[in-house]
């Protein structure tokens, strides 16, 4: 094989190898969004803004499960 066919081939092998990286990398993009909109965790019992417990826990910044904020919360009103 000549030296400029051996370039062409190894240059053609380092298109593919990339290009099937690109892919492979694109594709798990791809299905880390799909799965972070298709699935929906459970609630899960914690401790909530405003409720007093006797533990130093720390509670849910804003949990989409909360029944309904305190009346005193500052986000109450929105």
């Amino acid at each position: 094989m000549s030296a400029p066919a051996e370039a062409a081939g190894r240059r053609a092998g380092v298109i593919v190898t990339v290009a099937a990286l690109l892919a492979l990398v694109i594709g798990a993009n791809v299905h880390l969004v799909y799965v972070a909109f298709a699935s929906q965790p459970d609630c899960v019992p914690h401790r909530r803004i405003g409720e007093r417990h006797n533990s130093e826990t720390f509670a849910a910044a804003a949990s989409s499960c909360s029944p309904s904020m305190p009346s005193d919360h500052p986000r109450s009103n929105q």
